[in-house]
């Protein structure tokens, strides 16, 4: 059976974070439901931390640098993908929404997706539905009905997390997984149809 491709996206700021935490145990689940059913599976993580200001200079002049195309084709390029994002005022961080304002509105269409989130306190668990659903749901991806959210009562004991966020973590992988192993390998990108791909990319994609 073909690989398939993982694309994880944290928009953690710290380092050690909570969200990319979340993010591994959401891969590593994943990754192992894939294989449990047969599919050979890779993984790519894209930190938008390491982003922050190609983000910024996206915004402002419409096109991506070099670093921020790679990362962008890693998620569009997916056959699946994890995205986690920590909690600031009631909604997803503006990182996170910003990586998602860059992306053309259907480089995402029909994609799977699994939703996480993390914060201090759970009273902040409802962004996964009133926040990042909608968002995905414009997106035209295909969420998993389990998102994830994890306050820091769920890290009480240490990277593992208590068992009721591990149950949630297992359940949304086992989601996710089927979704992927469901559908064909994702098509490889075609960079001609790419309006913003400059003529020296497309020289060096071909050999030129």
């Amino acid at each position: 059976m073909s690989t398939r491709t993982l694309a994880v996206v944290s928009a953690g700021l710290s380092v050690p974070s909570s969200t990319r935490l979340l993010a591994d145990r959401l891969t590593t689940a994943t990754a192992d439901a894939l294989r449990e059913r047969g599919v050979p599976v890779t993984v790519e993580v894209v930190e938008l931390r390491q982003h922050a200001r190609d983000l910024a200079d996206n915004l402002l002049t419409g096109f991506p640098n070099e670093a921020l195309r790679g990362a962008v084709d890693t998620v569009v390029g997916a056959d699946g993908l994890i995205a986690v994002t920590p909690v600031f005022s009631a909604s997803y961080s503006g990182l996170f929404k910003t990586f998602f304002d860059v992306l053309d509105k259907d480089a995402l269409t029909g994609k799977p997706v699994l939703l996480g989130a993390t914060a201090g306190t759970a009273r902040h668990s409802l962004v996964l539905e009133h926040a990042m659903r909608p968002l995905f749901a414009y997106l035209r991806s295909t969420v998993a009905p389990t998102a994830v959210f994890a306050a820091s009562e769920d890290w009480a004991g240490g990277d593992a997390g208590t068992p009721a966020l591990t149950g949630r973590v297992q359940r949304s992988a086992g989601e996710l997984a089927d979704l992927v192993a469901g559908r064909p390998p994702a098509a490889p990108a075609d960079p001609f149809a790419d309006p913003t791909t400059s003529f020296e990319d497309l020289l060096r994609g071909s050999g030129g």
